[in-house]
């Protein structure tokens, strides 16, 4: 058990016992099963394939089951041995239904839709598996700065998902009725309390605690609807390409500039989850777990594809969950990574867990997206922003902002493009990155400097790839949260 920081009750190495793992592993189910099986609800729905969509949803979980327990392993050079949990990507949604739009136009069948749409995965996931390769060359790209901007970005556009859930849910009857929203408060209060507690037992188990009492109140108001397990087989038996597989390279341009900038979404993301495990976030092995994770990315989408689901990344949302439960354990990883096979394999048990009211998931997930994106500022917040930076934090965030608030500006630019910058992250990551390449300003290797905040002693330089001493990286995160 961790004894250096009380932020974290277990650290990354450690062994927590059976009960405090699983409880944890749980939780990071809860935060992340939605997430997993929205974007495969979205593009069923959008193309016709309905009558597809229970498979296809017991192998999105499957698969993001054998993609967590390989980043949290990793196998060689795949992976970042953090607790990383894979899902299916919502960046890719727009393009997969252009795709998917046009074999549909031209007369295709259901089956050659999905053999198109995971042939395009694969094909897109050998791209990022290539990008991975040089993520030691791209030090101007992976800065403090860039990666700051990003995980802030990744939370910022999470939050929307959390507050829409939190008033009931998307097209939802009863959408930000009044019932709706004092039950996502009251959730969201449960959790805040508990997990400022000085128990550790009350604090890892708090997102569990406020899920249980949110539900557990509208079960005996309004009552769960269990209507759709019926319908549900009982095993779903993993077949790879079980609908064959197909390509076209027209269709391939879109998709592979959305891999290149969700490898630089996961940077973002594996920067906030080092950060929560307080783990480097600079120098040799800062590095080796992104191009680790990344590669991990691009193998996990690569059987993606090959077990007929869409691509997958690293999810953002779990980050929070390692902030509020202070467990960073992979122990935990593993368990995440044998609930969703198991649940994969078994669709009834998705089932139930698809019967949490909205409401009840939008309160915990809202308080865990807005912790991310206060992990982006902390990383922020660790550099003095000199007039540059804040230039390019600025334009970057506001670009962010500015596509979710107003997704219509877009919309005279051409379809591809307009899939790409559609995503905040993306938007925000792809600004940052030309600011920081083009803006004039003074630089130390090629990055910009950044200039330690006064309250730290400890001399930091922004400088990627170099060594970094131990006791300058513990010095730099040894401000607690709280």
């Amino acid at each position: 058990m961790s004894s250096s920081n009380n932020e974290l009750i277990y650290d990354l190495h450690d062994n927590p016992a059976l009960l405090p793992a699983l409880t944890a592993a749980f939780q990071h189910l809860l935060a992340s099963f939605v997430g997993v099986i929205t974007p495969t609800l979205i593009i069923t729905s959008s193309l016709g394939l309905t009558e597809h969509t229970p498979y296809l949803i017991s192998m999105a979980l499957f698969v993001s089951g054998i993609g967590t327990a390989i980043q949290t392993k990793r196998i060689g050079p795949v992976g970042s041995g953090l607790v990383a949990i894979q899902g299916t990507s919502f960046a890719f949604i727009s393009a997969l239904i252009l795709a998917g739009s046009q074999v549909k136009a031209s007369g295709g069948t259901s089956e050659d839709v999905l053999a198109l749409l995971f042939g395009l995965t694969m094909a897109g996931a050998l791209v990022e598996i290539v990008f991975s390769l040089f993520v030691s060359r791209l030090q101007r790209i992976i800065t403090p700065l860039t990666t700051g901007i990003v995980i802030t970005a990744i939370g910022l556009s999470l939050i929307n998902v959390g507050m829409t859930d939190l008033a009931g849910g998307f097209n939802a009857d009863d959408f930000a009725s009044t019932d709706n929203l004092l039950v996502g408060l009251g959730v969201l209060l449960i959790i805040v309390f508990l997990n400022a507690s000085t128990n550790h037992w009350l604090r890892l188990s708090a997102i569990f605690i406020g899920m249980a009492v949110g539900a557990i109140y509208i079960a005996l108001t309004k009552g769960l609807d269990f209507n759709g397990l019926s319908s549900l087989s009982i095993v779903a038996i993993p077949t790879p390409f079980a609908y064959g597989i197909d390509f076209d390279i027209n269709l391939f341009l879109p998709v592979a500039l959305i891999y290149l900038f969700s490898a630089i979404e996961t940077a973002g993301d594996l920067t906030a989850n080092s950060l929560f495990c307080k783990q480097p976030v600079s120098g040799p092995v800062y590095l080796k777990r992104i191009k680790g994770g990344i590669l991990g990315d691009g193998v996990n989408s690569l059987l993606a594809g090959m077990f007929n689901t869409f691509p997958n990344t690293t999810f953002g949302q779990n980050n929070g969950v390692i902030q509020l439960t202070g467990i960073a354990s992979r122990k935990v990883g593993f368990f995440v990574a044998g609930l969703f096979v198991f649940i994969g394999c078994f669709p009834i048990v998705g089932g139930v867990l698809q019967a949490i009211p909205k409401p009840v998931l939008g309160g915990a997930t809202l308080v865990m997206f807005a912790m991310v994106a206060v992990g982006g500022l902390k990383l922020l917040a660790n550099y003095a922003l000199d007039r540059r930076s804040s230039l390019v934090t600025a334009c970057a965030l506001g670009m962010a902002i500015g596509v979710m608030m107003v997704p219509q500006a877009l919309a005279q630019l051409p379809s591809w493009l307009e899939n790409i910058l559609l995503s905040p992250v993306t938007s925000a990551g792809l600004t940052a990155v030309v600011l920081e390449l083009t803006l004039p300003g003074k630089k130390v290797n090629g990055i910009s400097e950044m200039k330690p905040t006064p309250k730290s002693s400890t001399p930091v330089r922004a400088i990627v790839g170099m060594q970094t001493k131990a006791e300058d990286i513990s010095s730099l995160f040894s401000a607690k949260a709280r």
